[in-house]
Order: structure tokens, then sequence, then C-alpha cells
């Protein structure tokens, strides 16, 4: 009977020593980790990754022609989903891009006079991009063109170059020129995946923007709704309202304000109803054109531009000139033009995806983003090349191609082709539109960039988001699109600034009848064990920015939990572990800020525990020989797995 204990202690002593060779075996995992892809192989594969397709590997013997099929269909999606096209489905397309064309060529119109370009080149934007990007894009559902933000940010930066009103032709050849830049810059993010860089213009950042943007653009239409030929070539709310203070006692012509009033009316009551019966999506969709046709015909019949109506007159015809020859890469503009390309690429890319990842998601599909800014890119340089300024995804016609039932990127070739025939054969009869009816369809277009509900709710769950929201609100306002952009790009790096030097360090504690830990700041019913201080790096990135503040942090919380634990050795900090899973990199500042860390620790009695160590930072504690200095046995997989090893007898005798 005497043995019976002897039996059961040994087969628990086999049970622990069995648990610590599995446990050991599982940190060799970690340490014994391959290394990490270099730089330059990370830099090929992203810049492969652009051109595959992604699904099932080819095995070794696949030919050549399949990975240049891979390629290509990468490069251009239409020869994968191309083959499985059917008829039904393009008679869907049909009437989704001919209802597009109906809503696209006022507005290209529009939108070119915001630019100060000639309207021609609103539509010549409205069918070569479109064209190119139903070849390269992956979104089914996105309408491509001209759209209001970018053609007032050409308006507002680029006149300070070359002003349109004393030399066109230099200002049309430096729009050409920005839009190259922009289309290069595009295809650059998309082919080496920066994709990041966009994601500065954060969401909040972008509410701001477009709100105050449509207020500028509003107020800008006041030029042509009231008829006046004096107006302010700035953008700013104070000089545009002080000029038409100014100018409307003098010279204003009430016809042209009845006219536009009178269609504006119209366009927001059509976009009422078929916001209210959804069957009639259609109606919203060609009162625009709706409105030109009525507006030029009582213009032609009552001779209204005899009477101080004003008329867009001549529109120049025939199919997209080539603008090779117009690119200006000696001007001495060159590098502002690029800077322009720059801010230009940014926010049109910005609008695009948002829109096209909006409409993928209510499809239930998936936007490769770094696809959609190559496929962009190449649009708008092949634009630059045929007098077409930067094009993007609209937010209002994609709505309108969705609700049309458009099934792929067909509807945008229907829409092109239509808008070409458009310029061969009805330019002549725009002679007659009035100017005050251009903008009332660019009001009515407005209230759909802003959104007071999303500003509200921004302001409900982060009051730092809101003031980059407000920033970008306030400086496209009151001061200029740059200045706009400008402060909510700052106002939103600062915050992650703030973030990323101040990082959190929660300490962990065991959830009940589990081995999970969790924050015992939210998790309250998380239990801490005695003589074990067991944290958690919130860090994505251990480094020069934030290496002595962590150090510290921890050093005090060490501090923190003696002091209060004094009463009894048992409780006293004996080890330390420190979860490091949320760390993906670390540079020589992070890991000199944990050597440091270790030998205070060590000249205080501590033991140092290391937890889920992630590639990258394994690999380069090795090199720096700190996994030897801190010992492999205080590596581990997981926080459980530290903590029943710092408990278990062999480790605890030690301490």
């Amino acid at each position: 009977m005497g043995s019976l204990p002897n039996t059961m202690r040994a087969q628990s002593q086999q049970q622990l020593d069995l648990e610590d060779s599995s446990r050991t075996e599982r940190a060799q995992w970690l340490i014994n980790s391959p290394e990490p892809p270099s730089l330059w192989q990370e830099l090929v594969g992203t810049v492969k990754g652009s051109f595959t397709t992604h699904g099932r590997k080819h095995s070794s013997s696949s030919t050549k022609g399949k990975r240049a099929m891979c390629f290509f269909q990468g490069l251009f999606p239409i020869l994968s989903w191309g083959r499985t096209y059917k008829a039904s489905m393009f008679k869907d397309d049909l009437m989704a891009g001919l209802t597009l064309a109906s809503l696209s060529i006022p507005q290209s119109i529009g939108y070119a006079d915001i630019a100060k370009l000639g309207p021609q080149y609103g539509l010549y934007t409205s069918v070569v991009p479109p064209l190119i990007y139903a070849l390269m894009g992956s979104s089914r559902e996105i309408a491509i063109g001209p759209v209001a933000v970018v053609s007032m940010l050409l308006s507002s930066m680029v006149p300070s170059l070359v002003d349109p009103a004393v030399d066109p032709i230099g200002y049309t050849r430096l729009v050409f020129t920005v839009t190259f830049f922009a289309g290069t810059f595009q295809a650059i993010f998309g082919l080496f995946r920066l994709g990041f860089l966009v994601d500065f213009l954060s969401h909040a950042a972008i509410v701001g923007f477009m709100a105050g943007a449509a207020i500028v653009i509003g107020l800008q239409q006041l030029k042509g709704l009231f008829g006046l030929s004096h107006f302010t070539s700035k953008i700013d709310v104070v000089s545009v309202l002080t000029s038409v203070s100014k100018s409307v006692p003098h010279e204003w012509y009430p016809l042209n304000f009845v006219l536009g009033c009178s269609f504006l009316i119209f366009l927001l009551v059509a976009r009422f109803i078929g916001r209210r019966n959804k069957k009639l999506f259609w109606f919203p969709a060609i009162a625009p054109l709706l409105s030109v046709i009525l507006s030029t015909l009582i213009v032609y019949l009552t001779k209204a531009d005899k009477h101080g109506v004003k008329i867009i007159k001549h529109i120049k015809g025939g199919l997209n000139p080539s603008s090779v020859h117009q690119l200006q890469f000696n001007s001495p503009h060159v590098a502002e033009a690029a800077k322009i390309g720059l801010i230009a690429a940014v926010v049109a890319l910005t609008e695009a995806i948002a829109v096209g990842r909006s409409f993928a998601s209510i499809k239930g599909y998936h936007l490769d983003g770094n696809k959609e800014m190559m496929a962009i890119g190449c649009m708008n340089i092949a634009g630059s090349l045929t007098s077409c300024y930067v094009a993007t995804g609209s937010f209002s016609r994609t709505a309108v191609n969705f609700s049309a039932g458009c099934r792929t990127v067909v509807s945008n070739i229907v829409m092109s082709i239509t808008v070409l025939l458009s310029l061969e054969l009805f330019t002549r009869l725009l002679y007659y539109t009035p100017v005050a009816i251009l903008a009332s369809i660019i009001l009515s277009a407005l209230p759909g960039l802003i959104d007071i509900n999303e500003a509200y709710k921004i302001w409900k769950v982060d009051k730092l988001d809101f003031l980059a929201c407000l920033g970008a609100f306030v400086g496209v306002l009151f001061k200029s699109v740059e200045i706009g952009l400008l402060v909510a790009v700052t106002i939103s790096f600062l915050k992650l600034l703030l973030h990323s030097i101040r990082p959190g360090v929660e300490q962990l504690g065991r959830l009940p009848r589990t081995d999970i830990f969790c924050e015992v700041d939210q998790y309250p019913m998380a239990s801490k064990t005695p003589g074990l201080l067991t944290l958690r790096i919130n860090s994505s990135l251990l480094c020069f920015a934030n290496a002595n503040f962590l150090r510290e942090r921890i050093t005090r919380l060490v501090t923190e939990e003696e002091n209060g634990t004094e009463e009894t050795a048992k409780d006293r900090v004996q080890i330390l572990i420190l979860d490091m899973t949320n760390v993906l990199n670390i540079d020589t500042s992070g890991i000199l800020a944990l050597e440091e860390l270790h030998n205070n620790l060590v000249s205080q009695g501590i033991k140092l525990a290391i937890v889920n160590l992630r590639w990258q930072v394994i690999h380069k504690l090795k090199l720096s020989k700190l996994v030897e200095k801190i010992g492999g046995d205080w590596i581990f997989l997981t926080v459980a797995e530290a903590v029943d090893a710092c408990l278990a007898s062999k480790l605890a005798t030690n301490i």
C-alpha cells in the first residue's frame, strides 16, 4: 500500500516531464524558424503579385504559355470573365450603359466647365478612360469619367501656374501633363502595392473634404446661375461670396436665374422620386439630359440668348485628338505639375476605390485595390495622350449604373461608344444650351457629397477623427483644396504618431476555467498569478519612436506591482512574462531597449520570459544574440505555456 503514493508521484513527475518536453519542442519550433524573406525578395514578390491572378498554382510542368496567360489575365481581367460572357448579360449591360450615357453627357460638359476646360474635354474623358478601364479594371459596377471634386482640384491649383483666361492653350496642355503624372503615380502605387499611401487620407478626412468641396463647387456655380461675366478665380468661400455680391447688382440677368432654378427644382424632384420609388431609377438618370434638351429648345425657339441668357455656343466634335505632342515635360512648371498630379492621383484613387469596394461588398465579391490602382493609372496615362483630363470612378453615376442592372464593365463600353457617337453627330445641337442648366445639373449632384449623418457618427465614435474631418472641411472651404488636404493628412498622421510613440502595455490574467489570457482591465474576472507579471505590448512595431517609452512603462509597471505586494515574499514579482504577439517587427533601438530591460530585471532578481515572437522579430533577436542572452528556455509559443512552465517545479525552484 505504501508504494501507491510513490507510484502516483512518479506518474505525476513523468507527466510533468512530458509536458516540459512538449513545451520545449514547441519553443524550438519558434526559435529555429527559417529566415524570413529579404527586402529584395518581398519587393520582387510584390511586383509579381500585381500581374498574377489568385488561385491554384501551376505545377512545375506548366508551360510558358499557361504562365503567360496567367500574367495577361492578371493584367487584363476581361480575358478571364469574357470567356463566360453571355448574350443575356449584354442586354442588361446595354440598358445600363445607355442610361449611364444619358447622365454622363451633361455631367461631363459641366465638370469640364468646373475644370476651366472646353466642354469637349469632359466628353473626351468619358470615352477613352472607360474603355481602358473595361480592359484592366476588376469592378463590375463602377462608372468611369470626370468627377466634380477632381475637376475643382485642377481648377484651383493649375491656374496658379498658367491663367486659363490669358493662355487657354497653355492651361489645357498643362492639365494634360498633370493627368499624365497622375496616371503614372497611380500605376506605380499599384505596381509596388503602395496602397497604404492612399490610406493616409482617412475616411474622416474624406468626409470633411467632400463636404467642403461640394460647398465650394456649389458656390462656383453661382457664376453660371446668375449669368455673370466677371468672377473671381479663387475658390475660397469668402472670395466667392465677395465676388458675387459685387457683380450681381451690375451684370446679372434674371432669365439665367429663372431658367437655372426652374430646372434645378425639376432635377431635385426627379432625384426625390427616384429615391422613393426604386422602379423609377431611370427618371433621375435621364433628367439631366431631358433638362439639356428642353432648355436648349426653349432658348432656340424664344431667342433667349439675345436677351442675356448665356449659352455654351460651339463644342468641338469628332474623335479624341492626340495630345502626345502637347505634354510639357520641358516646361518650367513641370515640378509643380508633378506635385499637382500626385495630389490628384491620391484623391482620384481614394474616391474610385471607395466607390468600387462599396458596390463590390453589396454584390459579394472582393476588389483588389492594387490592381484597381494599376487600371486607373493606365487609363489616365492613355487619357493624357488622347486629350482627356484626370478620370476616376463617380459615386453618383456608379449608383445609376448599379440601379440600372449592369452585370459587367461592358456598360462602360456602351456608355463610351454612346458618348463618342454624340461627339460625332450631336455636338452642333448643343450650341444653344444655356450655361445655367449646366450649373443646375452640377448643383443637383452635390447633395450626395455632403454626409452629415456620417460626420455626426465620426464625432460620436472618435473625436480625433472628427478633428481631421473638420480640418479638411474648414481648410477647403476657407483656404484651398491643397490646404484642406494638408490639414487633414497632418491631423491623421499626428493621431497615428501619437498611438505609435505611446502604445499601450496591458496586464493579462487567465479567464476562469480556460487557458485564455486577456487584459484584466477589460475582463475583471481574469485572475492574476502570484509571483508572475504578464504584460502585453499593444504595438505592431517596436522601434526608435517608442522603444524607450515602452521600456520605462514596463519597468514602472513592475515597480508598481512589487510595491503593491510587499506583504508576502511569495507575491513578489519573480518572473515577467512579456507577450509580443502584436509586435510584427523590431529595429535596433527596440532590440537595445529589450536588452536594457533584461539587464534591469536581472539586477532585481527577476527573470524575463518572452512569448510568441513573430517571424521578423525572432530572426533579428537571434542575429543580435539576445535570444542566447535571455535563454532559449525562456522563449515560449503561448502565454498559457509560459505561465505553466514558470509555475512548474523545475523552473520555480531555480529562481
